[in-house]
């Protein structure tokens, strides 16, 4: 029941709504309509004040439904929510996404009512996401808890990222930017005040996802920190997991107890459980899903060796200092691959790292780069800075460049993960996300682009410290098709 009870959240057969509204400034509302809009479901609507809304037929309670119910939503003032979780397990819900605030996060008395809560949950073997929560969003199944209005929020379409946000305000904004920037999630959680179900629980749920190939979250202090780190542990061996913790500074950990009402506890502590499991440690929200698009979409590095594959001199010396910046090498090519790069490249062009293509080239000088650099043996990662708007590059470009990197990397025993920096402006990004599409992370500076590169390689050098790299490679390859 408690496995089926995770599972209930993602891919229910049938969601109550208790505490749905006719008023869409309502929660309960917004809930409803989120989930008429794209669940394919049985929604049931609970209001005992009204018989229909949105065209849908409302019940008195959750007793009066007659159908099984997976999941239910409780949008009800908190002191009301103990007896509607008595209700649904009487009723034999799996589980329950509590919405209502006014719990632990608001002192003594709401701490009481959680307890209360979380007791009911408990005996009837349902499991409990919140209190205190924006909800579980799944572009798969439809599934969509939240209480966003749809005309001022965007939510993201299906992708291979999975997000747990302890707060739901940044939780949402995050599904505003990753609609915007084009990111796909697998599935959005919004964890609240973790009265039952928290981020083990979910990594060891998510661990087996198939639908997810990196997991992020944003924490702020978690409750049974064994528990954490063993979960963590279990789940990057198969997994990538990037966290972007807040709190670090004794402000914002006492921001945190008035927010959740967690503590926060040592950062250094939680710096020294990221290391040690493997976990990667972000520092914003940009970073955190910088690297997670990029460990989603590219095979991790066999080594920290750097080439830089550049159409402009300044960007390539830029990147070459952040690289550097990261404790990335980016070596001396040797006198062979140098004269194997001169023969293809143009008289004016540099064929040491940075390999400067220069603002002359065409096409096939770039492409004709990537190969030999590939080919070497003499890099890990490459970092690719594309100038697409340069009078000699083609409009298919992006299409010529990732078909010659599958090429070689069908080929290789070891594939050189590949990211790309561009610099410009609106032709300049619609260029790069072609090649996003087709599995070339894109960034807008070679700073971020470097630090792509280094989540790559230090999520490769974790698989090998557990000697699961190789294994890990030949599922990524399998797992993409290439």
């Amino acid at each position: 029941m408690r496995v089926s009870g995770i599972e209930a959240l993602f891919n229910p057969s049938s969601i109550a709504v208790v505490g749905a509204s006719r008023d869409p400034t309502k929660v309960g509302y917004q809930i409803l309509n989120n989930l008429k809009r794209s669940y394919r479901g049985k929604i049931y609507p609970v209001n005992p004040k009204a018989r229909e809304i949105l065209g849908l037929k409302v019940y008195p309670s959750l007793r009066a439904i007659p159908d099984d119910v997976d999941l239910a939503v409780i949008a009800v003032p908190a002191p009301i929510v103990p007896r509607v979780a008595e209700e649904a397990g009487e009723k034999g819900v799996k589980a329950l996404i509590v919405i209502s605030a006014g719990f632990k996060e608001v002192g003594p008395e709401g701490a009481r009512l959680e307890r209360q809560l979380v007791e009911v949950v408990r005996r009837y073997g349902m499991r409990l996401l919140g209190p205190n929560v924006v909800g579980v969003y799944v572009p798969k199944t439809g599934v969509n808890t939240t209480f966003l209005n749809p005309e001022r929020q965007s939510f993201p379409g299906h992708g291979p990222i999975a997000f747990l946000s302890q707060s739901g305000a940044f939780g949402i904004a995050v599904l505003d930017w990753a609609a915007m920037r084009g990111i796909g999630i697998s599935k959005f959680v919004s964890l609240g005040n973790k009265a039952d179900i928290d981020e083990a629980d979910l990594l060891e749920y998510l661990v087996s996802d198939e639908d997810t190939r990196v997991i992020t979250m944003y924490i702020e202090g978690v409750e049974n920190g064994v528990r954490f780190r063993k979960a963590l542990a279990s789940t990057t061996v198969h997994k990538p997991v990037v966290v972007l913790k807040a709190g670090r500074s004794e402000e914002g950990a006492r921001a945190i107890a008035s927010h959740t009402g967690s503590l926060a506890g040592s950062d250094n502590v939680y710096d020294a459980v990221f290391k040690q499991t493997g976990a990667l440690r972000a520092y914003g929200m940009e970073e955190l899903f910088d690297m997670a698009l990029a460990l989603a979409l590219q095979p991790p590095a066999p080594g920290y060796r750097v080439a830089i594959l550049t159409a402009g001199g300044g960007s390539g010396v830029m990147a070459t200092d952040a690289a550097r910046d990261l404790g990335l090498w980016v070596p001396r090519l040797s006198d062979r691959t140098i004269e194997k790069l001169r023969r293809v490249l143009l008289p004016i062009a540099s064929p040491y790292n940075p390999v400067d293509v220069t603002g002359s080239m065409r096409d096939e000088h770039m492409l004709e780069a990537l190969e030999i650099l590939l080919r070497s043996g003499e890099i890990d990662i490459l970092i690719w800075i594309p100038y697409f708007m340069l009078p000699g590059v083609s409009e298919d470009f992006p299409r010529k460049f990732v078909e010659r990197l599958r090429e070689v990397e069908r080929e290789l025993d070891k594939p050189i993960p590949v990211v790309g920096a561009a610099t410009g402006g609106a032709y300049t990004w619609e260029k790069a996300l072609e090649a996003e599409r087709m599995g070339v992370p894109m960034y807008v500076s070679v700073e971020r682009a470097a630090k792509a590169a280094w989540a790559l390689y230090r999520y490769g050098r974790w698989l090998k410290r557990q000697g699961v790299y190789a294994e890990y490679v030949e599922r990524f390859r399998r797992l993409l098709g290439w």
